[in-house]
C-alpha cells in the first residue's frame, strides 16, 4: 500500500509548498475603488504575476484573519499592468476587509496604510478557451458574470490591437440576474464597450441581453412606461432590460440559424441546474454531420 500512497503524497507534499512560496510574494494594492451598493475593486501588483481571462485566485488578509483564504475571480484582463478583484460586502470578512482597506472613511487614505495581502494562483477555468472560437455565447448567472468582465475587458484590448488576427468574430452576451443594482460597476464596463464598438462602427461584434428575474408588477408597469426612451431606465445601456427568463430553446435556436457550419462556444458560470439547461441545449441544437453547426458547451459553477 505505501508504494502507492508515497508517489500521490510527495506531489500534494510538492504542491502545498510551491503554493506557500507563492502566497509568501509580496503584493501592493495599488488602488482601491469603491463602487455602488458595497462593492469596492481592489487593484494590486505582484511580481511575476501572470494571468489569462476568467482565472481565479485566493485571497487572504492578516490584518482581518491569518487562516482564512477566500476565492475571488479576476476581473482584470491580461493586457492590463494590475490584476484586481471586485468584493461585494456580504459577511463578516467583507466587511472587516472593506474596514481595514478605510472604505469606511470620508477622508483619502494612504497607501502606506492599507492592509497586507496575500495571493495564491492564479488558478485556470474553462473561460480561457473562449479565444478558440469564432462564435461564442457567454452566459453569466449573478455573481457568475465576473469572470466575463476579464474576458470582455481582454477582447476589447485584442480587437483594438489588431482585430484582423483576432479568430473571434461575434459574442452573444446573456446575463441572468435578480437586481443589477448590485453589479453596476459591470452595467458601467458593458457600457463602456458599448459606446467604444458604435465608434468604431462594429456595434455587431457584441450582442448583449440583460434579464432581471427577480421583478415584481411595480417595477414591470415603470419599465413599461420608459420603454420607448434611447437608454434603458435601469442600466443606462442602449439595449433594453428584459425581464423573466430566456427561452433558451430560441436563443440555440436563432444562434445556430445566423452560423451554420460553425463551432460555438458555450461559456457558463452560474448554478448547477442553469448547467443542465444549457447542456441539453447544446447537445440538441448541435447537427450529426460534422460539417454542421455544433455546440461545444463549457462551465464553471460556484
Amino acid at each position: 500500500t505505501w508504494k502507492w500512497v508515497v508517489g500521490p503524497m510527495f506531489l500534494y507534499l510538492c504542491e502545498r509548498l510551491v503554493r506557500f512560496w507563492r502566497s509568501q510574494q509580496k503584493v501592493v494594492i495599488t488602488k482601491v475603488v469603491i463602487h455602488p451598493f458595497k462593492t469596492i475593486e481592489l487593484q494590486m501588483m505582484k511580481k511575476g504575476f501572470k494571468m489569462e481571462v476568467g482565472q481565479y485566485i485566493f485571497v487572504k488578509c492578516p490584518a482581518v484573519s491569518r487562516l482564512e483564504w477566500h476565492p475571488f475571480t479576476l476581473t482584470s484582463a491580461p493586457e492590463e499592468d494590475y490584476f484586481s478583484i471586485h468584493v461585494r460586502i456580504v459577511g463578516d470578512w467583507t466587511e472587516a476587509l472593506f474596514n481595514a482597506c478605510g472604505c469606511d472613511k470620508q477622508e483619502f487614505q494612504e497607501a502606506w496604510k492599507l492592509p497586507k495581502i496575500a495571493v495564491d494562483g492564479p488558478f485556470g477555468t474553462a473561460s480561457e478557451d473562449v479565444f478558440s472560437y469564432e462564435t461564442v455565447m457567454l452566459v453569466g448567472a449573478g455573481i457568475g458574470v465576473t469572470p466575463f468582465a476579464s474576458v470582455l475587458k481582454s477582447v476589447w484590448y485584442k480587437y483594438c490591437h489588431d482585430a484582423t488576427n483576432l479568430k473571434l468574430k461575434k459574442i452573444y452576451f446573456y446575463w441572468l440576474c435578480r437586481d443589477t443594482h448590485a453589479f453596476e460597476w459591470f452595467a458601467d464596463l458593458l457600457q463602456s464597450l458599448e459606446t467604444q464598438m458604435q465608434e468604431r462602427n462594429n456595434a455587431e461584434f457584441l450582442s448583449y441581453n440583460i434579464y432581471l428575474t427577480g421583478w415584481d408588477e411595480t417595477q414591470a408597469t415603470h419599465f413599461a412606461v420608459h420603454h420607448e426612451e434611447e437608454k434603458d431606465v435601469i442600466t443606462g445601456l442602449k439595449q433594453k432590460t428584459l425581464y423573466g427568463r430566456p427561452n433558451w430553446e430560441n436563443e440555440f435556436k436563432t444562434i445556430a440559424g445566423k452560423h451554420p457550419g460553425s463551432r460555438i462556444g458555450v461559456f457558463l458560470c452560474g448554478p448547477e441546474g442553469l448547467a443542465d439547461t444549457l447542456n441539453k441545449q447544446s447537445i440538441s441544437n448541435s447537427e450529426a454531420d460534422p460539417r454542421g453547426v455544433h455546440f461545444i458547451f463549457n462551465k464553471e459553477n460556484f
